[in-house]
């Protein structure tokens, strides 16, 4: 029955560890982007809104996508799915891209706010790593106030063999 509390804690801490890489990853590649100097026009060539929750929950949340077309300056047709922007942006509208060039393009239809994404991803980040302490030191907590006095696994007497409780 123990094993619930240090499992659960660690699936927690592995998912937050997680999202932190997928957060960093996602701000090191539009950094990539901005910072490549490449532009091109886009088309817009869908918007649509998804909605999650209601009935029973409480809060409804609505995220609005869009899904831009480009060609890079090599010729190649690129097609990505954004989700956030403005709302003003629908269907047939031009929007400057930014990408970064190679084998495999990333690119964004947002301005350059480098401010206001390195303040949202270390917000992120900082909510990210009050979870694993918060887990690392209840399981510590856990461990020392419920744990056996002598440790089965890691504990040894002075006669070399281990200690049973």
């Amino acid at each position: 029955m123990d094993v619930v509390f240090y499992v659960v804690p660690g699936l927690i801490m592995a998912l937050a560890l997680f999202m932190a890489h997928r957060v960093v990853r996602r701000w090191l590649q539009i950094r990539g982007a901005w910072n490549s100097g490449l532009t091109a026009e886009g088309r817009c060539l869908r918007a649509y809104t998804t909605v999650s929750g209601g009935q029973g929950d409480t809060s409804v949340r609505s995220t609005l996508h869009h899904v831009y077309e480009f060609i890079t300056h090599d010729g190649r047709v690129v097609r990505f799915e954004e989700d956030g922007g403005p709302g003003t942006t629908i269907e047939g509208d031009y929007v400057t891209v930014y990408y970064s060039g190679g084998a495999r393009v990333v690119a964004t239809a947002q301005p350059p706010d480098r401010a206001r994404q390195a303040v949202s991803a270390i917000g992120v980040l900082a909510f990210l790593a009050v979870i694993v302490v918060f887990c690392a030191g209840f399981v510590t907590t856990y461990s020392q106030t419920f744990g056996p006095v002598g440790d089965i696994v890691f504990s040894v007497d002075d006669s070399g063999t281990s200690t049973l409780p």
